[in-house]
């Protein structure tokens, strides 16, 4: 049975985190480990709501020492903590809060372990699921995806030859993003883990908070974000800490957007584009090229059921929900979720694009377009959301006739003072409902 390490690339004084401003070694994260270990009960599954990401990453760590899987939910709402619970009734709860959810046997993962003789690296096998994730729900249920600690591992190294980071050794690594995302998971907690990399604990969102975190680490150091909190840092005129890498989740990022991003970080910006049901499959520098290169032994093929990608860490071939032209197994260019195309009076274009085109209008600081829930195939009209306080509906419909086509321009079109994403950026169909429910009776 192939064995892997919990953690590589560090001595036992190296600086595996940052947190609350001073550094954690690698030996003090593996006596937290043991020491959570020895308290876990004796569960299959293990809920993991920890939002300190050094105790998030404590508390994987000890799932995994104890061949225990983490479930790492897309939010907490009681409907969510409602079905996991339902699902795997032999579940627990590992939390930093001062109790976790009602009814949810909760471990607290609160202060660090007392000091005590230094504990060997453990050896996870590569096969044991390391954890389950779901998809957002941005466009429907939410959909349980197993991962092995195999996988995780492939894919670290995949990102390490992708992104060129070899070159950054004991990079600190900054996130705006939670780590029971996929996205999150992969480039905050298990790289740095097993690259030999320093994750900071935090996760600052309000772009004074994430200023003021990037400026505390020490070079070489990295910003692990989305479009939505790049859109928001870069709105104000604050200067930015300089940064030597800058990793961003696709869609909608505009090379307008990569451009000034990286002159105000000075630092390169690379996109990654992944699934939940795959992670990380390709990375692109945005302001270099519009090709997205597939991650080392990652291959992808097209038939009519459309995309599928395999290879590497993606353990078994994954249909993705994407339309996708394929210039080889190796490269290809994005063109938006396939549940994303949409039939205006026979004319066809994805909401990617159209958002694309939307977010890249100066003065806008957010905005998307919905379908509304119509029958057939045709749409009649679409909706969009937009904030941009210094703008009016005329010189936002005039902006966005010198880019697309007139039958897609929104009718109507809402000013709204904040779009309702997720954790990760994302907007959860029932979101825009309730979005709209709450305009029309502010309005009546």
């Amino acid at each position: 049975m192939a064995m892997l390490p919990l953690i590589r690339g560090f001595e036992p004084g190296g600086v595996l985190a940052w947190r609350d401003g001073r550094t954690v070694s690698a030996g003090e994260f593996l006596r937290d480990v043991a020491a959570l270990a020895a308290r876990l009960p004796a569960r299959r599954h293990v809920l993991n709501l920890c939002a300190d990401r050094y105790r998030f990453a404590v508390g994987l760590a000890a799932a995994l020492s104890r061949q225990q899987v983490s479930l790492l939910p897309p939010n907490e709402t009681p409907d969510m903590i409602g079905r996991l619970a339902s699902h795997y009734p032999d579940l627990c709860c590992l939390s930093d809060r001062a109790a976790g959810p009602p009814g949810l046997e909760a471990v607290p993962v609160l202060e660090p372990a007392a000091a005590a003789a230094q504990v060997a690296i453990p050896e996870i096998p590569a096969a044991q699921v390391a954890a389950i994730l779901f998809t957002s729900g941005s466009t429907g249920q939410p959909v349980a995806h197993p991962r092995t600690w195999g996988s995780l591992v492939g894919e670290v190294f995949s990102e390490i030859e992708r992104l060129d980071m070899r070159p950054l050794p004991g990079l600190a690594v900054l996130a705006t993003v939670p780590p029971q995302h996929a996205y999150g998971l992969q480039l905050s907690v298990t790289l740095p883990l097993q690259g030999g990399l320093a994750l900071h604990a935090g996760r600052p969102l309000l772009p004074a908070d994430v200023r003021a975190a990037l400026a505390a680490l020490p070079r070489p150091r990295a910003l692990v974000t989305t479009p939505v909190h790049l859109r928001a840092l870069l709105a104000e005129p604050d200067a930015l800490p300089p940064a030597d890498l800058v990793l961003s989740a696709t869609a909608p990022l505009s090379p307008q957007l990569a451009a000034e991003a990286e002159a105000r970080f000075r630092a390169p910006l690379y996109e990654i584009y992944g699934c939940t049901e795959a992670s990380g499959i390709a990375a692109r520098r945005t302001i270099e090229s519009v090709e997205w290169r597939a991650m080392r032994d990652v291959a992808l093929r097209t038939d009519g059921a459309g995309t599928w990608v395999t290879g590497g860490h993606v353990e078994s071939e994954v249909l993705l929900a994407d339309v996708i032209e394929l210039l080889d197994p190796g490269r290809f260019l994005l063109h938006g979720r396939t549940a994303d195309l949409v039939n205006v009076a026979g004319k066809r274009t994805s909401l990617a694009h159209l958002n694309y085109h939307l977010n890249s209008i100066e003065g806008v600081r957010d905005g998307a377009f919905v379908v509304p829930e119509e029958n057939g195939e045709d749409v009649a009209r679409l909706t969009a959301f937009v904030v941009a306080p210094g703008l009016t509906s005329e010189s936002l419909m005039s902006a966005l006739r010198q880019r697309i086509d007139a039958a897609f321009l929104p009718r109507p079109l809402r000013f709204v003072d904040a779009l309702p994403r997720n954790a990760t950026g994302k907007i959860p169909r029932q979101a825009f409902a309730e979005l709209e429910s709450e305009l029309a009776r502010k309005a009546g």
